[in-house]
């Protein structure tokens, strides 16, 4: 996992400002996600087959597939511009590299909470989540 650089810190005001943004970029790329994974079974089970009726379906469903795929690398890259981090596509977990206490933590965001509100040590991950003050 990357450390946070220099000069992309958040505070839980800031962040919590900008979350209006992050949620709807948060939602195309939790919802595409579900799609990409939906496709690639499609696609899996399609290419099962040889005829050329699920070569076609196949070549298709490969299409649909990359395009969901460049979708959530443009989605990812909007947040990593914004200096967010996604740690889950599955769960819609986000983390805001923030000072605390003199040292780099992360405020952490789940898709479907109203706000920013607990943080996490770098190496911590989620389950080491604590609310904020």
């Amino acid at each position: 996992m990357n450390a946070p650089q220099a000069g992309t810190l958040w505070t839980p005001e800031r962040a919590n400002r900008a979350l209006p943004l992050v949620r709807r970029i948060a939602a195309d790329l939790v919802r595409t996600y579900e799609e990409w994974r939906t496709l690639i079974a499609r696609f899996e089970v399609v290419t099962i087959g040889l005829t050329p009726a699920a070569t076609a379906e196949g070549e298709r469903l490969q299409r649909e597939v990359q395009r969901a795929a460049a979708d959530i690398e443009e989605f990812v890259q909007e947040l990593t511009e914004l200096g967010v981090e996604c740690k889950s596509f599955e769960s819609g977990l986000f983390d805001f590299p923030c000072e605390r206490d003199g040292r780099v933590v992360y405020l952490c965001w789940r898709q479907g909470e109203q706000s920013v509100s607990h943080w996490h040590e770098v190496d911590g991950g989620f389950a080491g989540r604590q609310p904020l003050e």
